[in-house]
């Protein structure tokens, strides 16, 4: 169960009154509109940011990632990753990663 703090806040009566002709359970109401707000302003800020990137990330675009890949240095043998270590596995709802058959 999530943990609350109790927070005092000052509501004009009308919006109060409206609140509880739709809700019996005021904080839970808004708790769950607060909750919207912030999503619906981080999305905001997002889409903010998308309009209006910073100068680097203008730049990656442009340039296109599969030309900032290749401008990355060259790796010597030994990789992060040995792709021919793992095992076949492939998603399956309500089941979950299964390793593939062979």
């Amino acid at each position: 169960m999530p943990t609350t703090e109790r927070v005092t806040v000052t509501l004009p009566l009308e919006l109060i009154e409206s609140i509880d002709q739709l809700e019996r359970n005021r904080s839970r109401f808004i708790a769950e509109a607060v909750a919207h707000e912030l999503v619906r302003r981080r999305r905001e800020g997002l889409m903010a940011s998308l309009k209006s990137p910073h100068p680097e990330a203008a730049e990656l675009a442009e340039t296109g990632m599969a030309d900032w890949v290749a401008s990355l240095p060259v790796e010597d043998d030994e990789s992060l990753v040995d792709v021919s270590a793992g095992k076949p596995v492939r998603w399956i709802e309500g089941q979950g990663w299964v390793e593939e058959s062979a």
